[in-house]
């Protein structure tokens, strides 16, 4: 064979290998999604228990909050979508009775053109407690933010915009109500498969198709060997 041929066939064999291990890859990637699934179940699963009851590690705990919205401090986070419209989340501070630290109760989506922009006086609930699921502020650095809006929900960055001490674990809402004045609730997030699956089959099928391919010139430069020796 010639050295082109041997070349190619070498790089197909090469990217093949390179195929099979991301196609290993998602299918571990699948299996860690499963056990969080699984984690997640598991603790929605379990009893309803107040705020204060909750531990550092409590993320996806259906819990309860009693106190007063501080609907004046509240936050937007921006870029929000929900079945493919645009929109924003509320984020509202709760001050606890006898606690110097509040909580962030994201009360819901509100649609909005620019993703971006809400008016907040609208949507202003008259409860004195909360009820959903318990997750836990990201560590990671604050992003840029436009007058009170974040568009991620980190620790600093919702620390920056309130004037007092904000709990490290926040509550998404699962309150029911028909008003037009109640934002649209978050549901718990989705415990399916995800694309993992399908990504690592088509990674398989990647390196049949390589190692299929190098296999067809093979065949094919042998033939024209074979061939040309028997018209010789």
């Amino acid at each position: 064979m010639s050295r082109r041929i041997i070349t190619f066939v070498a790089l197909a064999l090469v990217l093949a290998l390179v195929f099979v291990r991301l196609g290993f890859w998602q299918l571990r990637r699948l299996e860690e999604r499963r056990a969080r699934n699984r984690a997640v179940a598991s603790r929605l699963a379990e009893p309803e228990v107040a705020f204060e009851q909750l531990q550092d590690t409590a993320s996806f705990r259906r819990a309860t909050i009693a106190g007063a919205p501080d609907y004046d401090n509240e936050i937007i986070l921006t870029g929000r979508s929900r079945f493919g419209s645009p929109g924003v989340y509320i984020l509202t501070p709760v001050r606890r009775a006898g606690h110097d630290t509040a909580v962030i109760v994201i009360r819901g989506w509100v649609y909005a053109p620019d993703a971006a922009s809400a008016e907040l006086g609208r949507w202003r609930e008259h409860r004195s407690a909360f009820r959903g699921y318990a997750a836990t502020l990201a560590a990671t650095p604050a992003g840029q933010r436009n007058g009170r809006k974040v568009r991620a929900l980190t620790a600093e960055g919702v620390r920056r915009l309130l004037p007092y001490p904000a709990a490290a674990q926040y509550l998404v809402s699962e309150d029911s109500g028909s008003s037009d004045s109640i934002p649209a609730r978050i549901p718990p997030p989705s415990l399916d498969d995800g694309p993992h699956l399908s990504y690592a089959i088509q990674w398989f099928s990647f390196a049949v198709i390589a190692i299929v391919g190098a296999g067809a010139v093979v065949f094919r430069a042998r033939q024209q060997r074979s061939g040309g020796a028997s018209g010789a």
